[in-house]
């Protein structure tokens, strides 16, 4: 049962909705909105309040594309959190191959970097007292009838991990779209790696499918956008089946992540292979890279190069 639970990017989406259940559960006492926005976060609360009845949403600013941001924003946790849920970031838009001052391209610091210091630093502080949820997506695994291809990294190694991250491994040839998959496996990786490091947390990986009501489709190119708002979403993914869902639906995929203990630590949960909705399961039944302990460790310690 998770008493106080922090949600990164929780002023809208995904994260907004998954404050807003689990404020609806008995047990909840707190909910702490990570935002970067301090308006829009004020907004999202009183939105919350209203929706709930309850007034146990507090705020805290930090923004997770930037190191030192987060850290300050630790300081500013004076009790231990049962859970947090990095929901913040996406596909971030056209700033997405720029690189930061971490080193990283924006599209890998804002999925990756502040949510690694943000659990380190509540770790070595001993504020995390129980689990940890990161999404991940189906992009990882791929989805063949979509023409989506799984993620395949030569060796997985360190240097090779690292190339993603600061998008050389691209080449002069940085499609958003594809570089998500290969961000999203590395801070897949990385979870994987913490829950061997750390047995007596529980480190839960939860792609939250694909689900309406996001902004995920204005990060992409404009063609894609249209197609994908005006055609697939609302008229081929319900044909197919098992292709789409609603934004409550997504949500509870992360809410159910770190309260049901069906959800076991180091498992990456998605969509059965080939699909983007219905059931969860545990992706390394056939993607099977996510069952090497080397490959786990070297998306760590790549990631650790770029944090200072």
């Amino acid at each position: 049962m998770n008493e106080s639970i922090l949600i990164t990017g929780a002023n809208i989406g995904l994260g907004k909705e998954t404050a807003r259940q689990l404020a609806l559960k008995k047990e909840t006492k707190k909910v702490i909105l990570f935002c970067r926005n301090q308006a829009k976060a004020e907004e999202a609360k009183i939105d919350l309040e209203a929706e709930t009845g309850k007034k146990i949403f507090e705020i805290i600013i930090g923004d997770v594309s930037d190191a030192d941001s987060v850290r300050k924003a630790v300081e500013k946790i004076k009790e231990p959190i049962d859970a947090i849920i990095l929901n913040a970031g996406g596909m971030v838009g056209k700033t997405a191959a720029k690189i930061t001052p971490s080193g990283m391209n924006d599209l890998a610091a804002t999925n990756i970097l502040g949510h690694v210091i943000l659990v380190e630093e509540l770790i070595k502080h001993d504020k995390l007292k129980k689990t940890v949820l990161y999404p991940s997506a189906e992009a990882v695994p791929g989805v063949k009838m979509l023409g989506m291809k799984p993620v395949a990294m030569k060796t997985s190694s360190v240097d090779e991990f690292a190339a993603v991250l600061d998008g050389s491994y691209f080449d002069n040839k940085f499609d958003v779209t594809q570089a998500y998959g290969y961000v999203k496996y590395a801070a897949t990786m990385w979870m994987l790696s913490m829950a061997r490091k750390y047995p007596d947390l529980k480190f839960v990986v939860m792609s939250p499918g694909n689900t309406k009501g996001t902004l995920a489709p204005n990060n992409l190119p404009p063609a894609m956008r249209f197609m994908l708002r005006y055609f697939m979403m609302p008229i081929v993914f319900p044909l197919i089946g098992g292709m789409v869902h609603k934004l409550e639906v997504g949500a509870k995929r992360f809410v159910d992540g770190i309260s049901d203990e069906r959800y076991k630590s180091g498992i990456f949960y998605a969509s059965k292979e080939g699909k983007l909705s219905g059931v969860v399961v545990d992706q390394s039944t056939f993607y099977t890279d996510l069952k090497n302990t080397t490959f786990q460790d070297n998306a760590d310690k790549a990631i650790h190069r770029f944090i200072k």
